[in-house]
Formats: structure tokens, C-alpha cells, sequence
């Protein structure tokens, strides 16, 4: 039970990740992107391969993120001057393309070339040595700090909600109140967990430890860059972006901007993917990632970084909820149990959009459906 929670928060750490590079994209800048996934194969790919090459892991992970920005920065300067529906377009056809690719090409995995059909397996991945004592020490510290942090943190989300009188901020605490219960119980669960696979210990825990530091980083930072008048501005574009123009600002460059830092988000996820992985395969890079990442954002609230993340612990809820106890009630075989669930979610999104078309955390009147 210990080992899959661990497993569950990796996966929820780094496909926040992931969704919080779309939503900077889409939910911030209103810029439609089906190839996400390209953007994690780049940053997965390039950080395995240069730790293979004796670079750093830190380094490593980092070449990863440039390089996955750099693609967007491709991308942006052959699209974003044409239609909104060129950068969709040409987005999922880059994201399949990447893919194809890496599976026809050789590799240079190490001092050989491999086909990368075969993948690429045997690579370093961070923590992965048992730490003396007082270093384990340390880290449970860390992580105590880091859930005390987050408790805190959806305290004060929450109460916020609580300083006005109006009907909407009186049913906005409401729903932030259940949230945060269940984000915390979550929290709570997840660290008991990470003390028990930190003490006795399991590498995987300390890959967990690492990935909610760095998706606490990135929110943070975030969180600051959209509230922020850069952040300001990328919402006017996603608006009506004649409105920015006519004030001056440079449209193309915050949209190309908005474009490479979603990319480099999405390439530091690629790579905890491929530290989760231990072995990763053309295959591992499907275009479903992608739009797994959309069922994030839409379920949390496009535009919303605490609503992607609870998209995201709600698609792996769901996910692991279904797993287990779907064969158990429903008399179907695997391939048909696999495409029951996926017709399922598909109609908590219909019933979703029917009932909250701007998401659990979502604003109307933010995002022009209440207009």
C-alpha cells in the first residue's frame, strides 16, 4: 500500500506538471496545443540520454527543459503569426512526428548506437543510492516542511474565499472548503507514505520527495508570473488580443514566451516521467498523454494552476479507483474494461461541461462563458 501511494504521488507530481504547461499555454494564453506530448519526449529523451553521457542529472534535466523550450520557439515562429487552428494542427503533427522518429532512428545510447525502437534502459535516476541516516533524517525534514507548506497554503486558499459576503464568494468557499479537505487528507496520506519509504528506504520515495519539491516550485513560481502584469497581458491575448495590440504591447513575443516556458515545464516533467519509468520506449509517448492533460484542465478549471493540480489528483484517483475495483463489478475483459473506463470518464467530462462548463474551479465570468 506504501509503495503504490508513493507510485500515485509521482504520478500525480508529474503529470501536474505536465497539465500546468498546457494550461499556461491554453488555460493563460488561449493558444491550442494537441501535441503537448512532444514537448515531454524531448525533455525525457535528452535527459537520459546526456546521463548516459556522464552528465549530471541536474544538468541533465535542465538541457532538457532548454531543449523542449527551444521547440516551442520552432513552433512559435512558424505559427503563431498564421490562425489559431495552424498552431493545433501543426502541434499534434509535431508531437506524432518526434515520436516516430526517435522509434526509427538510432541512438546514442552510451558509447553505442541502439535503435530506438529498443529504448533506452539502464540510465541513472536521482536518490537512487540509500542515504545515511542523518541524510534520510533530512529528508523526512524536508518533506515535513513541505506538507506543512501545503496544509498551510489550502488553509489560506481556503479562507479567503470567506472575507466577502456576496452569494457567488459564499459558493466559491464552498467548494474551495471540500477541495481543500480532500487535497489535504490527501497531503496528509501521501506524507506518511513518503516518512515510512524515506526511513526505510525506498528510491522511488526519494523521487517522490523530489518531484513534489519541484511541482511546489514551479506552482509557486506560477502563481507569481500570472498574476504578475506579464500574466496580466497573456490573459488580454487570450481575450481578444487586438486589445494588447492597440496598447502597445508585442502579442507575438508573450505569445512565444508563454509557448517555451509551457515546453520547458513539460520537459521537466518528461523527465521525472522517465526517472518513474526506469526504461522508456517510443510507445511510453503516446497522443493520449496529451489529452489526458486536457481532461486535467477541463476538470480542474482551465486558467486555475490550483485546479490543474486537482484535475490531475482526480484523474489518478480515478484512474487507480477504476483499476482496482471496476473488473470486480463489471463482467468484461481487459480490452473491454479498458474502453469502458475510458467511455466513463468521458461522461463525468459531458455531465461537467453541462453542469460547471468552466470547471470545478473555474471562472465564468474569467473566462467569457458567463458573456
Amino acid at each position: 500500500m506504501i509503495e503504490y501511494l508513493i507510485f500515485l504521488a509521482i504520478s500525480t507530481a508529474t503529470f501536474a506538471l505536465f497539465a500546468l504547461g498546457l494550461n499556461l499555454q491554453w488555460g493563460f494564453t488561449g493558444l491550442i496545443n494537441f501535441g503537448h506530448i512532444a514537448f515531454m519526449t524531448l525533455g525525457a529523451y535528452t535527459t537520459v540520454l546526456l546521463s548516459l553521457k556522464g552528465v549530471p542529472l541536474l544538468f541533465s534535466a535542465i538541457a532538457g527543459a532548454i531543449v523542449s523550450a527551444l521547440l516551442g520557439l520552432v513552433i512559435g515562429f512558424a505559427t503563431l503569426r498564421l490562425r489559431e487552428d495552424y498552431l493545433g494542427i501543426v502541434t499534434i503533427g509535431t508531437g506524432e512526428l518526434i515520436r516516430l522518429v526517435v522509434n526509427n532512428q538510432d541512438l546514442p545510447v552510451g558509447d553505442a548506437w541502439i535503435s530506438g525502437a529498443f529504448g533506452v534502459q539502464s540510465y541513472a535516476i536521482p536518490l537512487s543510492t540509500t542515504p545515511n541516516l542523518f541524510f534520510r533524517f533530512l529528508m523526512i525534514g524536508v518533506l515535513s516542511l513541505l506538507a506543512i507548506v501545503t496544509l498551510f497554503s489550502l488553509w489560506r486558499w481556503v479562507t479567503t474565499a470567506q472575507k466577502s459576503v456576496t452569494v457567488s464568494i459564499k459558493k466559491e468557499f464552498s467548494s474551495r472548503l471540500v477541495v481543500g479537505i480532500i487535497l489535504g487528507l490527501l497531503s496528509v496520506a501521501i506524507y506518511v507514505a513518503g516518512v515510512v519509504g524515506l526511513y526505510n528506504y525506498n528510491p522511488k520515495a526519494g523521487l517522490m520527495l523530489l518531484a513534489l519539491l519541484v511541482l511546489a516550485f514551479v506552482f509557486w513560481r506560477l502563481e507569481f508570473l500570472v498574476k504578475s502584469p506579464w500574466g496580466r497581458v497573456l490573459k488580454a491575448i487570450r481575450e481578444d488580443e487586438e486589445v494588447p495590440k492597440a496598447l502597445g504591447k508585442n502579442v507575438f513575443s508573450y505569445k512565444l514566451q508563454s509557448l517555451m516556458l509551457g515546453g520547458a515545464i513539460a520537459g521537466i516533467a518528461g523527465a521525472f516521467f522517465a526517472w518513474q519509468l526506469s526504461a522508456i520506449y517510443p510507445d511510453n509517448f503516446q497522443p493520449q498523454l496529451t489529452f489526458d492533460a486536457w481532461i486535467m484542465i477541463i476538470l480542474g478549471g482551465s486558467g486555475n494552476n490550483i485546479g490543474t493540480i486537482l484535475g490531475a489528483v482526480i484523474y489518478f484517483a480515478y484512474d487507480a479507483l477504476t483499476r482496482e475495483f471496476l473488473p470486480k463489478i463489471v463482467p468484461l475483459d481487459v480490452e473491454r474494461i479498458g474502453a469502458f473506463r475510458i467511455m466513463f470518464i468521458g461522461l463525468i467530462l459531458m455531465v461537467l461541461m453541462i453542469w460547471r462548463p468552466q470547471g470545478i474551479l473555474g471562472k465564468k465570468e474569467e473566462l467569457t462563458l458567463g458573456k
